[in-house]
């Protein structure tokens, strides 16, 4: 890194540092406050499993939370490749998780929102295979939307956790 590189490097730095900017993982930050403070719903089936999974691996298993997680997921399958023959060869799974968080001492909403996000699969090989291939989209989109949950609660945080 030349000289130079390092000045911009530097001078954005103390920039960021005194607009209030603070690293989300950095000691003190809100990552830091959140671990183990969450506690999301019981999943009732197999995406609300994975969906609950994702977010213990990025917010941590609560042992005494602070906040609880109420959560409502909703999919839906489009067909998006259509042969000449009219033969499905790929699927779009969409899906949205409606959240909110709430502190756990006074039920009082701190924050909630929305996440949404797609994956899709391919329908072309065996009936075994395609099974496969959407239970593994299914996995992949809950672990997309509980990373857009962990980051809205990150970039929020600032404002409710204290």
């Amino acid at each position: 890194m030349s000289s130079s590189d390092r000045r911009t490097f530097l001078l954005s730095t103390l920039a960021l540092a005194g607009c209030g900017f603070s690293p989300a993982y950095a000691p003190g930050g809100p990552a830091e406050r959140l671990w183990g403070a969450v506690r999301a719903d019981d999943p009732s089936d197999r995406q609300g499993f994975e969906l609950v999974e994702r977010l213990e691996e990025r917010l941590g298993r609560p042992a005494a939370a602070r906040f609880d997680l109420t959560y409502r997921i909703a999919t839906d399958i489009d067909s998006v490749g259509i042969t000449g023959e009219n033969s499905i060869t790929r699927y779009n799974l969409n899906g949205r998780v409606d959240f909110s968080l709430k502190d756990h001492a006074s039920g009082q909403v701190v924050t909630s929102g929305r996440a949404r996000s797609f994956t899709s699969w391919s329908a072309t090989g065996s009936t075994v295979a395609t099974l496969s291939a959407e239970e593994d989209a299914s996995s992949r989109l809950m672990r997309i939307l509980a990373d857009e949950i962990v980051t809205h609660l990150l970039a929020t945080s600032g404002r409710w956790l204290k």
